[in-house]
């Protein structure tokens, strides 16, 4: 019996990287997952490592940033296993590492379109579900660039920072339903949006995401009740993982 047994998690952009680790964890602690992404093959290996670790998964191919197959990803997890406990608010793009005098505006719209209206769409269509129960968990996954912002992170700052106050006026919002919200900052994480970021670093100084996740259990399980509109560190959590 883990510590998320009988409860079902959604999260977005797990067909790798820390979105798919997520997931893993998740399941590791008993909960039903459903995995969400844009590429069906990628999500199906995905599903399949979970199920062959011994947890329940399935997964759903959609693109987040369309509102249309949002509301078909919830209606489909809904059906499959009657509502969503957790939801972890994942998917995100990097967008060019360009000074904003000489940012392209089509890529400014796209990033935050993936990485903050595409979360808004979701959270609103899943709220539908947590509301009339009356709990919920929702973790949005941040940035340290969304609190401090760094030259030439663009529409990706912009984009995060917009997450750690969504997080904020939506904790307060439904609070009242018995329904958490925080955010977490991964920190600098052995993953392929890292590489892209910082293609000089060596990836094996950083720790995988795998040994990222003890937060995102924390905040999903029980032991969080009580606990939103707060943004915290996974690095904080390191040693909690194993």
């Amino acid at each position: 019996m883990g510590v998320l047994t009988g409860k079902v998690a959604l999260v977005t952009g797990a067909s790798r990287g820390i979105g798919k680790a997520v997931a893993m964890a998740h399941a590791r602690e008993g909960a039903k997952v459903v995995i969400c992404a844009r590429r069906q093959a990628e999500l199906k290996r995905a599903a399949r490592e979970i199920q062959a670790a011994g947890g329940e998964a399935s997964w759903i191919a959609a693109d987040i940033a369309r509102s249309n197959d949002v509301k078909r990803l919830v209606r489909e997890a809904e059906r499959r296993y009657g509502t969503i406990h957790i939801l972890v608010n994942n998917a995100s793009i990097l967008g060019p590492r360009e000074p904003i005098a000489r940012y392209p505006l089509a890529a400014w719209e796209q990033v935050l379109k993936v990485n903050l209206t595409a979360q808004f769409l979701v959270t609103k269509e899943v709220l539908r579900l947590m509301i009339a129960r009356r709990e919920g968990s929702i973790i949005n996954v941040s940035s340290g660039v969304g609190r401090i912002g760094k030259a030439r992170w663009g529409a990706y700052a912009a984009s995060k920072f917009g997450i750690e106050g969504l997080t904020q006026l939506l904790a307060e919002e439904v609070k009242e339903f018995n329904i958490r919200v925080n955010a977490v900052n991964p920190g600098a994480t052995r993953t392929e949006m890292r590489a892209e970021a910082y293609p000089e670093e060596d990836p094996l100084t950083l720790p995988t995401p795998n040994e990222i996740t003890a937060v995102f259990v924390y905040l999903a399980s029980p032991e969080s009740i009580g606990v939103t509109g707060k943004s915290f560190d996974a690095r904080d959590w390191l040693n909690k993982s194993n």
